[in-house]
């Protein structure tokens, strides 16, 4: 029944924009492309008098979109993958980066620079995590523990390819938690014992992109804000990511982002077990490796 729900979700998002198809099209109303890199680091130490150890890591990051429009109509479509592991000496491989989302926004043009939107936005990640690395004793994550989906109506400010700003006051949240024993501790905010938590409330989806912001470097930063109608609405979940690519040559980039969460269901969890109220979570991630467009 859980994995069932999660596929739905995954064919909601998919078919959430198909009644916009009502005549053949052709390829020359569709855009497309995307990024892949891989970054990679590794020390070795040998009779090394200061001191270390070995370690070697790797991060595997991918994103795409393919976007349709045709007179009135725009439709969208992403998708960010990335994963990344480092491994210290003797110690377990510690996960460092795990992401999976897929985003879906459908409009038809109501202005000049404003659209009436449908989006669909399904994340989750894709091993598992845990909160005492290197030992991996204390499971926290896991694929589809957590999942998020959101469906939504609104409005989508468009003035240019580089901005987006889409404001919904009709917004359905699903938490699902997939795992029975994260589950039993009521993790993530559903109910123990519960798969599935339900919200409903309002959302605001920004986000500008630009190449060549300077010489050799692409921009973007997203913001994601969410608040829960019936229950505490002022307590807003925030997910704001910033990534700059730097270009060495076709082959060679550099990337540098960050993620800031907060989420107020998400409860902080002392080493001892003592549970605190939502903090806010911070990731930055820097990697240089081979990068390929397409």
């Amino acid at each position: 029944m859980r994995i069932h729900l999660a596929f739905l979700s995954i064919i909601a998002i998919i078919n959430i924009s198909a009644f916009s198809q009502s005549e053949p099209d052709t390829t020359r109303h569709w855009k497309s492309g995307g990024s892949t890199a891989i970054n990679f680091s590794q020390v070795s130490l040998t009779n090394w008098a200061a001191g270390g150890e070995n370690s070697v890591s790797g991060t595997f990051l991918f994103n795409a979109f393919m976007n349709y429009t045709k007179g009135k109509t725009a439709w969208e479509n992403t998708l960010d993958v990335g994963y990344g592991l480092t491994k210290q000496g003797a110690e377990n491989m510690i996960k460092t980066e795990d992401r999976f989302q897929l985003v879906s926004k459908y409009g038809r043009q109501a202005s000049r620079f404003w659209y009436y939107t449908a989006l669909a936005d399904f994340k989750t990640q894709l091993d598992k995590g845990y909160k005492d690395p290197p030992e991996n004793s204390i499971l926290t994550s896991k694929f589809l523990s957590p999942a998020y989906l959101l469906l939504s109506l609104g409005m989508d400010y468009k003035p240019n390819d580089n901005f987006s700003l889409y404001l919904s006051p009709l917004t359905g949240k699903w938490t699902i938690v997939n795992d029975d024993e994260l589950s039993q501790q009521g993790a993530f905010g559903v109910d123990p014992g519960k798969n599935v938590r339900s919200e409903f409330g309002a959302s605001l989806k920004s986000i500008f992109k630009k190449e060549n912001i300077i010489e050799n470097v692409d921009f973007m930063t997203r913001l994601d804000l969410f608040s829960n109608y019936s229950n505490n609405p002022q307590n807003i979940d925030v997910e704001w990511e910033t990534k700059f690519d730097f270009r060495v040559n076709s082959f060679l980039s550099a990337n540098l982002g960050t993620t800031l969460l907060f989420d107020d269901d998400i409860k902080y969890i002392t080493d001892e077990g003592v549970e605190r109220g939502a903090r806010i979570q911070f990731k930055q991630l820097f990697g240089f490796g081979i990068n390929f467009k397409f």
